[in-house]
């Protein structure tokens, strides 16, 4: 779990996020690809695949929340995104690439969707 307080301009931001372990494998990956460790003199390293970018981990992130969550009403999964990427902008960004895959299912719930990921 990792917990997030601060403020988005004026706003304050208390966020909890619940990773496993495959997620923090995965933030690790997209961090150690950003800020690169130094290696000692001699050492070989050996080219990985191809490392996230930030893009690309968000996006992971946005789909093991939904899919963990099962199913989601539209306004909650957007704050929940939004509170993810820490921008509203983002948040919807992500919204919209999940209505479109292939992985999610949206129905309509009354006033607001359902986002239902898809086994």
């Amino acid at each position: 779990m990792l917990r997030i307080r601060g403020t988005v301009g004026d706003l304050p931001v208390d966020l909890t996020v619940e990773l496993d372990d495959s997620d923090w494998a995965r933030l690790g990956s997209a961090l150690n690809a950003q800020a690169p460790i130094a290696q000692p003199e001699g050492v070989a390293t050996t080219p990985a695949a191809k490392p996230l970018n930030q893009d690309d981990a968000l996006w992971q992130l946005a789909k093991d929340l939904l899919r963990k969550a099962g199913q989601l009403s539209g306004p909650d999964l957007l704050e929940q995104l939004e509170g993810l990427t820490g921008s509203a902008v983002s948040g919807k960004r992500l919204l919209v690439r999940l209505r479109h895959s292939a992985d999610v299912k949206v129905m309509s719930g009354g006033d607001t969707p359902l986002y239902s990921w898809v086994e």
